[in-house]
């Protein structure tokens, strides 16, 4: 096993041995590491096909959420991978019929990934020692612009399944992410054509939260000022966790009547924003705070939870809540029940039946989040944001999106907002606020000091306020506006958030808590020195930094 692909990579060099520092053991890393060698095969054909005219929605579909079932915390069972790699495989026959069929030609020597075949798990991790992402290329810069790259449609998969349950797909961006997933097999790509290449999966990474934007807010809504309860009542419960806002609105509609509330954990919590969830009177508030915490708010809150996407952390043998663990879509892990789509929906009658009967959850804390600054939100202040800026009343906005981890490191985010100047507004987005988001900040002339847009999935807003005051400032470049950046980072749904900032035109983003095991030196050197991206280091000094420019 080698694994670098979050920012626990072990010692920021990467995890090897037999487990990583998430949990995922070698077995499954080697797996996924065959499963992502399999889909540049069949992405071959598919592209092949589609040159012929000819295109595949289920081959489509599944190179996405194949994609999205490799990030970090995701899945955790060997046994899908195994099946999912056998499908792959049996993809790829069918698309290569596909395209000869419509008259698409090959090249003479294919890649490897184009005509290996293997049936067996042995096989497949026998092949795993020669596929990983630490071999499969001819030196480590050409390496590291592929890591950055595939990292980056890792997390374009993921908001690309979110918008296409509720509806909404496009398929240049399926196009895409299988032309590119074909590039990284050409050892003749220059370095200057991988980081053109990066870019452009960067402006595929606005594309698709745009798309998703547009797919949660005709489904639920434009988000709204909200105050999200975190106490608790009296009633059997459900916990929804990960991001996946369909499930949550399944479930919802599965619960009524029945006396069961369902309550957000992490990332869920947006979805009080938005106006659709609200009429759900058993949708009570929000339990706990970001993912890494789960292992003891699992066993507080009693009854049952659904895992939508990522983030798992692996129970311990003796959590006595594993066996109240669901999961669903892209998610898994061994001993935890799956919820299947069956017919297009989801029966979620065995995790209510479960809630039924166990016990009210415990109560943690009592109080309430503010959040809803979508960007619809934020631009209806807009005038008054303007005034505060041109009267001096705000200074400076930092944005602190992304995400927050189990690292002790990660408290400098905690310091950093409660340190900032109170002339300044933090702009989030992503689990990260959990680090600050509970803080007594105030506001600033009716302003709140941290304007929480949403999930990381909502980072488009974060995009849409920026450029929005651009404008309203009539400035030429974005990087004039008094905002800084200073993002906490995990997975690689925050890879291609960052490739989307780069690709506005965003500079001087500073990555915490470390810079991305991942980059080589001469990668990091040409981002440092081409966009300014920078690190952390203590929280006076950054703050210093930022403000003085």
């Amino acid at each position: 096993m080698f694994c670098y692909q979050c920012q626990e990579a072990a010692h920021n060099t990467g995890c090897t041995g037999k487990i990583g520092i998430c949990g995922v053991n070698d077995e499954v890393i080697d797996l996924q590491d065959v499963f992502v060698f399999t889909l540049k095969g069949l992405s071959y054909f598919a592209v092949k096909a589609r040159e012929k005219g000819v295109t595949d929605l289920n081959t489509d579909r599944f190179i996405t959420n194949a994609l999205f079932m490799t990030i970090t915390n995701v899945n955790f069972d060997a046994d899908v991978f195994v099946k999912k790699i056998r499908e792959s495989l049996a993809l790829r026959r069918e698309m290569r019929k596909k395209a000869e069929a419509a008259g698409a030609k090959f090249a003479e020597k294919m890649h490897e990934s184009c005509t290996w075949t293997a049936d067996s798990k042995e096989e497949f991790l026998v092949k795993a020692a020669i596929v990983g992402n630490k071999i499969d290329a001819p030196n480590e810069d050409v390496r590291s612009l592929r890591a950055l790259i595939l990292y980056g449609l890792k997390g374009l998969a993921a908001y690309a399944e979110h918008a296409a349950v509720l509806g909404h797909e496009k398929t240049e961006i399926y196009a895409f992410m299988q032309t590119t997933l074909v590039s990284m097999t050409n050892d003749a790509m220059t370095t200057d054509e991988l980081v053109a290449l990066v870019m452009e999966t960067g402006k595929f990474g606005v594309d698709v939260l745009a798309l998703l934007d547009t797919a949660n807010t005709s489904a639920y809504g434009m988000p709204e000022i909200t105050k999200v309860k975190t106490g608790t009542r009296n009633n059997p419960a459900i916990l929804i966790s990960g991001h996946d806002l369909k499930d949550l609105k399944d479930l919802l509609e599965q619960t009524q009547g029945t006396g069961v509330d369902v309550y957000t954990h992490s990332e869920m919590l947006p979805a009080h924003y938005y106006p659709e969830f609200k009429k759900y009177e058993n949708f009570v508030g929000n339990y706990g705070n970001a993912w890494w915490q789960q292992k003891e708010e699992f066993t507080s809150f009693n009854g049952p939870v659904l895992f939508t996407t990522n983030c798992i952390v692996p129970p311990k043998s003796d959590a006595t809540y594993a066996d109240k663990v669901y999961t669903t879509g892209a998610a898994g892990f061994p001993g935890f029940k799956h919820i299947e789509t069956s017919n297009g929906t989801k029966d979620f009658s065995e995790i209510i039946e479960h809630a039924k009967k166990s016990p009210a959850p415990t109560q943690i804390e009592d109080g309430e989040i503010v959040g809803g600054f979508a960007h619809n939100q934020v631009l209806a202040l807009a005038d008054k944001v303007v005034d505060a800026v041109k009267s001096g009343a705000i200074k400076k906005f930092f944005v602190m999106a992304g995400c927050d981890g189990r690292q002790n490191g990660r408290s400098y985010y905690t310091y950093f907002a409660a340190e900032l100047p109170k002339d300044t507004v933090v702009l989030t987005a992503g689990c990260a606020k959990y680090r600050y988001n509970k803080l007594e900040m105030g506001d600033i002339g009716g302003i709140p000091r941290v304007l929480d847009a949403g999930q990381c999935n909502d980072s488009y807003s974060l995009a849409v306020i920026a450029l929005k005051l651009k404008e309203v400032f009539e400035l030429e470049d974005i990087n004039d506006l008094p905002i800084a950046y200073n993002i906490a980072w995990y997975e690689q749904k925050a890879v291609i958030v960052l490739l989307a900032l780069l690709h506005l035109g965003v500079k001087n983003i500073h990555l915490g808590p470390t810079l991305p095991a991942f980059l080589s030196p001469n990668v990091a050197k040409v981002l440092v020195e081409t966009f300014g991206i920078g690190g952390t280091s203590e929280v006076k000094a950054d703050i210093e930094m930022f403000m003085a420019n």
